[in-house]
């Protein structure tokens, strides 16, 4: 019977893979339950919905380093993780994912999850990109109050098009605009999308 921690972790990850290669892989829910009943993480079971709970203090700072790293380089680092695990390729300081939590956990990773840790940089962590679900406010097009008639009402729509201006001669002034489209198939461009309207947009729950 394992007696430390480290055996527990041990004895747990084996059979985590013997689940897994019998095709019966549990869900990232169950995991996080198991992984807090047996005292591997410490986290109140009423946060488990935000998957990054999961990991330890330290696994977390890694995650969340290597995320800097590949915006840094304009790159997806969930594309760079999945590529690699497809490719059976080594993931380095992050390898850890792949041997403990394993890609129906990293599919459960949203923006909004990594938002949770707002003490990181905005610009850095989770810029949008084409393809991203986010849902935008009437704000934007029109005069809305937190009461009345025309209040604040919010529309889910698909990231198309990211511009970034140019500054001027100053470097100053720099913006980016975002052009959505919505269910409807209306699209709009949406200035300032990181400066000014940033209240008026969210990512999708």
């Amino acid at each position: 019977m394992p007696k430390t921690l480290a055996e527990l972790e041990a004895a747990l990850d084996a059979a985590l893979n013997q689940c897994e290669s019998a095709g019966c892989s549990l869900t990232t829910t169950q995991l996080l339950i198991l992984r807090q009943a047996l005292g591997l993480v410490d986290t109140p079971q009423d946060s488990i919905a935000n998957p990054l709970e999961a990991l330890s203090i330290e696994e977390r700072q890694l995650f969340l380093s290597f995320v800097r790293e590949q915006a840094s380089q304009n790159r997806s680092w969930k594309t760079t993780l999945l590529n690699d695990w497809l490719q059976g390729q080594g993931s380095g300081d992050v390898q850890f994912l792949r041997d403990r939590y394993g890609i129906q956990w990293l599919e459960h990773i949203k923006p909004i999850h990594l938002a949770d840790y707002d003490g990181l940089d905005e610009s850095e962590l989770w810029k949008l990109k084409v393809g991203d679900r986010v849902e935008v406010t009437n704000g934007l097009w029109e005069w809305v109050q937190d009461t009345g008639s025309c209040s604040r009402e919010w529309f889910l729509c698909t990231v198309i098009g990211i511009k970034d201006a140019d500054a001027d001669s100053d470097g100053q002034n720099r913006h980016t605009s975002c052009i959505v489209r919505f269910d409807s198939g209306t699209e709009y461009e949406i200035q300032g999308i990181y400066e000014w309207n940033r209240p008026n947009w969210r990512w999708l729950s």
